[in-house]
């Protein structure tokens, strides 16, 4: 996840040949090669160089561009992202009629507090292009009339737009495995529900039918299992008696935006590591909390038998101070 490197990003369907040319081509640009990886689905197949460019001597515009070039003598697609330092990462939001976790983002945004450019808001409907033009953002429809996204236009605008990261607020729809692999640890959804729990569609609903006392929300990366990719921020609730399916909805909808847009910060300041099909933070003395439920909710489930009295007499103690006071 570290942005400290160049990150070259090659997907086409044959891979013969593409590693002795790509170094090839490193070597003669004076680009040192740092680490490489490859990965092959269902006919894709993804190389990924990590390089440093600091004693290159052409410019990061050129190498983009003639990566590009290489890129198209293996009908491949080529991506180039430099150092956070060099350039700012670039968002792309996917959002389908509900505003609120959009509204969010674009007002963190406007207020300079993403820490990276909006560039786009892509949905499968067109309800939300009045929201986006508020803010000077472009909006692209790319749904027919049901709502089935056109995937092959999603993935050329995201690459029209150079985008780092692809964030799901409230996408009502399954993203393809082809752009998921193409977009691997970067793209953030929201799910609400306190995920491994009620995937899928509908969760509020499903919390009610099981009787759930506690719900909430699950910001994670898209994995190609559909809301089962590896966990950030999570956000909890308790489920009122007779509550309705609306009123979780008006409970949990601030939640979603919230712990998308903390889930947003943690991958742009590369505090997160996901390894094993779980994320840990970098530091992770950030939150005793794990980034879900709130301090309060330790010291109410201690984890060792409290002595009564002490508790007592503790509270004795505050109430003898709050009076001195």
């Amino acid at each position: 996840m570290s942005r400290d490197a160049t990150e070259i990003t090659l997907i086409g369907e044959d891979d013969s040949g593409v590693i002795a040319e790509l170094t090839t081509f490193l070597v003669e640009r004076d680009v040192e090669l740092l680490d490489l990886d490859q990965a092959d689905r269902e006919g894709t197949f993804r190389l990924t160089a990590r390089v440093d460019t600091a004693s290159m001597a052409l410019s990061r515009s050129t190498l983009r561009a003639e990566l590009r070039a290489l890129g198209d003598e293996f009908d491949a697609d080529v991506q180039v992202r430099y150092p956070s330092g060099c350039e700012n990462q670039s968002i792309a939001v996917l959002v389908t009629k509900e505003s609120h976790c959009l509204e969010a983002l674009l007002e963190a945004w406007d207020d300079g507090e993403l820490g990276a450019d909006l560039e786009v808001v892509i949905g499968n409907h067109d309800d939300l292009r009045p929201l986006a033009a508020e803010y000077g953002v472009p909006f692209h429809d790319v749904g027919d009339e049901s709502g089935t996204p056109d995937e092959d236009e999603l993935l050329e605008l995201l690459a029209e737009y150079g985008i780092d990261l692809i964030t799901l607020a409230r996408y009502i729809q399954i993203l393809s495995p082809e752009v998921v692999f193409r977009y691997e640890d970067r793209i953030i959804n929201v799910h609400p529900s306190l995920l491994p729990a009620f995937p899928g569609a509908a969760a509020y609903r499903q919390a009610l039918q099981k009787g759930a006392r506690i719900t909430g929300v699950t910001a994670h990366y898209v994995t190609t299992d559909l809301d089962q990719g590896p966990i950030i921020t999570q956000r909890a609730f308790n489920v009122p008696a007779d509550a309705t399916e609306a009123e979780l909805k008006a409970r949990g909808q601030p939640l979603e935006a919230d712990a998308l847009l903390e889930a947003i910060e943690l991958h742009l300041e590369d505090e997160l590591v996901v390894a094993d099909g779980r994320t840990e933070l970098e530091r992770p003395n950030r939150s005793t909390a794990q980034l879900g439920a709130p301090e309060e909710l330790d010291r109410a489930n201690p984890d060792a038998p409290v002595d009564e009295r002490e508790t007592l007499a503790g509270d004795e103690r505050d109430n003898t101070a709050v009076a001195d006071d």
